[in-house]
């Protein structure tokens, strides 16, 4: 019997490890960043309430990209929810990698939300 790596459980572990030592605030809120195999997820959270600010994703609507897992498209979600998080007033965020190393689509958003304006 082959045993195979439980990749998900430590990331899981990774994550609950980082989110230890990283909390969002109403002043400076969480960018939570979640990818599947097809598409990518990010999140601007404030910890304290509770509360999603805002999102963005590659199941949105206005996201215009044909795939939604690669490093464009990831770049393109980094920047709508810059986007939003500019149009609520917040520019300063703490960047959450979700336990995923921060490589390729992790990276291209991030990349993509500093260009648009956001702080981290």
């Amino acid at each position: 019997m082959v045993k195979r790596p439980d990749t998900e459980g430590a990331r899981q572990r990774r994550h609950r490890r980082v989110r230890g030592k990283i909390e969002g605030s109403a002043q400076r809120p969480r960018l939570n960043v979640y990818r599947s195999l097809q598409n990518i997820y990010a999140q601007v959270i404030d910890d304290v309430s509770g509360v999603t600010l805002c999102s963005a994703s590659t199941l949105d609507k206005e996201f215009g990209g044909e795939s939604g897992g690669n490093k464009a498209a990831a770049r393109e979600v980094g920047k709508m929810v810059a986007e939003r998080a500019i149009k609520q007033g917040i520019t300063d965020v703490v960047f959450d990698r979700g336990g995923y190393l921060y490589h390729g689509r992790v990276q291209e958003l991030a990349e993509g939300a500093r260009e648009a304006g956001l702080k981290f």
